[in-house]
């Protein structure tokens, strides 16, 4: 085994030794047994799984939410020979049909998915008799409810790997506390000693940062892009219109500058990223949906233009600077305005407890077995779907529901052959099979719809075998098959004692979550404003990994500026006494449930229920963007609370 190691990595890699940890975490999966890898950002978490996949039987799944990581990934495994593909919503039906192909041919040594495609029932049956050797989890933080960066959907890989028998499992993070590291190996049932930890610390960054306000920050931005050496580099925003706004006008200024955001066409969006990868002096203007997966080791320039949310983000985002071990510059250009506008995503994820209470209800309405479409729930409950999916997540963690398979409720198809062209290329049980599906079809104008349940009824087989029929001949192509719909099913395992009390509990666990991530938020404001060693605290919060000062961060070398604000002094700001007429008329027209739905309204955050009323074109809508939420949130309520006075008093 020792030498197929090493001659994979040669051979296939190009390498000749391992970087730390690799090979260590290496050995525990060949071993049997399931590892978790914390490196740092450019620690060369890929290979561990990469290599593997190389020597172990089956397939390797690597599950991932970047689209970008997977894409720059398989061509990289490509150059190399190795057989890699994904299966994400950019491919096309030949393309997806090639890599289903491959998958029952064994041809494939590695599949990259998100999360969400196992809420395919489609996906879900074609790789339920392979043989998954080792299911790797990528940004394995994500699966923490108190990480800072939670996705519901991870918290059902661990049960999904079991379900489909993978033999170990591979977490991998680079932006793990302690507190998130302990949730990894519970959930997914990963030893201590599996568990390769590599020191956060990375001595070629110098983190920097300096105190701005709107009017002259971009004047420092090209003060230091003009003064230092070239080279490539990332610029992070908020918004998605300032990577516009800001690539423009660096562009005008002669800067070889382009937006990256998720707002652009996929098309648009690959092809800034292969220019950034190709050009040695390229910047790119991004929100954090670039960078993630881009294998560019001599990125010399990490800029962020405004804040970065959280501590775990700003570790990850400088992370992708001077992998290739050169000396990076990363900086924070802190503008203590954008508090607000960073608040407000955060505050705007949080329900109002009418929002929660009615989810409970309908939920708990709908008997033992139920399925739903999230969007159209989302949509009837003024939630956001990332808000509702966490919410049910919460009710399956209580033991409350338990999760299905989700489906498609509607199949359709067109013939592309006739049906006795079809039948003809079958004998025995099969064809009988098919011809009683086929019988089952209704036909409208151009295509055939099939009720999939009433078909396994009357064929009487499970739901499985339908679905892996019609997507077998879809992908011979004798059909064209369209599913949509998707519905998730559910099974209500006990009732609650008491359906207010759960809900008031789901809701103050959605506060909890808001104080924790405006608490992130406060933790790097904390830190640009720390007089000691920016390099140690951040090491600090992560492993301890560094104990003597850097010497070459902003507090080291001096350079201090005090920021005028924080988030703690800014809630003295007033607002202006006449608004609260306009907002009065307003309320006579459009009733607000509560002070937190009124405040995202006049914060300039949207909601299901806002945009149902067109209320976002407005013109109150976002008329206090610029106040701490906190405070509106309070003013809001004093004068939801005088509204419903009939004898109050008028402005």
């Amino acid at each position: 085994m020792e030498t197929d190691i090493v001659k994979a990595l040669q051979e296939h890699f190009g390498f000749d030794q391992f970087q730390p940890g690799q090979r260590e975490v290496i050995d525990h999966l060949l071993a049997g047994r399931s590892a978790a890898a914390v490196f740092p950002t450019g620690g060369g978490k890929s290979l561990c799984y990469q290599l593997p996949a190389l020597l172990l039987p089956g397939i390797t799944l690597v599950v991932s939410p970047l689209i970008a990581l997977m894409k720059d990934q398989i061509d990289a495994l490509a150059r190399r020979g190795i057989a890699a593909r994904r299966l994400d919503s950019s491919l096309s039906l030949e393309e997806y049909r090639e890599v289903m192909q491959q998958l029952r041919d064994g041809t494939l040594r590695l599949l990259y998915v998100a999360p969400e495609r196992f809420n395919n029932e489609r996906f879900r049956a074609a790789i339920s008799e392979l043989q998954i050797s080792l299911f790797a989890v990528d940004e394995a933080h994500c699966i923490s409810e108190w990480g800072h960066n939670f996705r519901p959907d991870y918290l059902k890989l661990a049960n999904i790997a079991e379900t489909l028998g993978a033999e170990r499992i591979l977490a991998l993070t680079a932006t793990a506390t302690p507190a998130v590291q302990a949730d990894i190996q519970r959930l997914f049932q990963i030893d201590d000693d599996c568990t390769v930890c590599i020191p956060f610390y990375r001595a070629n960054l110098q983190l920097l940062s300096r105190v701005v306000n709107p009017s002259n920050r971009d004047a420092s931005l090209l003060d230091v892009l003009s003064t230092r050496d070239a080279g490539p580099g990332i610029i992070y925003v908020t918004r998605q219109n300032a990577a516009d706004s800001l690539a423009t006008m660096l562009a005008q200024r002669g800067w070889p500058a382009r937006a990256y955001h998720a707002g652009m066409s996929p098309e648009a969006r690959a092809e800034v990223q292969e220019w950034f990868l190709a050009d040695d002096y390229a910047l790119v203007v991004a929100t954090i949906a670039f960078g993630m997966g881009i294998d560019k080791p001599n990125i010399r320039y990490v800029y962020h233009y405004n804040p970065p949310k959280s501590l775990e983000n700003y570790a990850q985002e400088i992370g992708r600077a001077g992998r290739d071990g050169g000396a990076s510059v990363c900086e924070i250009f802190y503008c203590p305005d954008d508090l607000c506008a960073l608040e407000n995503f955060i505050y705007g994820d949080t329900p109002d407890l009418a929002a929660v209470t009615q989810l409970v209800e309908r939920v708990f309405d709908l008997g033992e077995q139920f399925d739903l479409a999230l969007q159209a729930l989302a949509n009837r409950c003024d939630l956001r779907i990332l808000v509702l999916r966490t919410l049910l997540t919460y009710m399956e963690l209580e033991g409350l529901l338990k999760e299905g398979t989700p489906f498609y409720a509607d199949y359709r198809f067109q013939p592309l052959q006739s049906s006795a062209e079809i039948l003809a290329q079958f004998d025995g049980e099969r064809r009988e099979f098919l011809r009683g599906l086929l019988v089952c079809a209704k036909k409208a104008r151009t295509w055939f719809s099939i009720d999939l349940d009433a078909c396994a009824r009357k064929l009487r087989c499970n739901r499985d075998r339908v679905v892996k029929a019609m997507d077998w001949l879809g992908e011979q192509q004798m059909l064209r098959v369209e599913a949509a719909g998707v519905r998730h099913s559910y099974r209500r395992l006990r009732m609650p004692d008491d359906l207010d009390a759960l809900a008031d509990g789901l809701y103050q666990r959605m506060l909890k979550r808001e104080t924790a991530e405006v608490g992130r938020l406060t933790q790097v404001v904390e830190l640009i404003n720390l007089p000691s060693c920016r390099s140690v605290a951040l090491a600090a919060h992560f492993d301890g990994s560094l104990s003597e000062d850097c010497g070459q961060c902003t507090a080291c070398l001096g350079q201090i500026e005090s920021a005028a604000e924080s988030t703690g002094n800014r809630s003295a700001e007033t607002i202006d006494p006449g608004l609260r007429s306009r907002i009065r008329e307003l309320l006579d027209d459009h009733p607000m449930s509560s002070e937190r739905v009124l405040a995202r309204f006049v914060c300039g955050i949207t909601s299901p229920s806002l945009n149902r009323a067109k209320l976002t074109k407005h013109a109150l809508f976002g008329v206090l963007s610029e106040t701490p939420f906190a405070s509106v949130l309070a003013w809001c309520g004093a004068l939801l609370s005088e509204q419903q006075q009939p004898d109050s008093a008028t402005d």
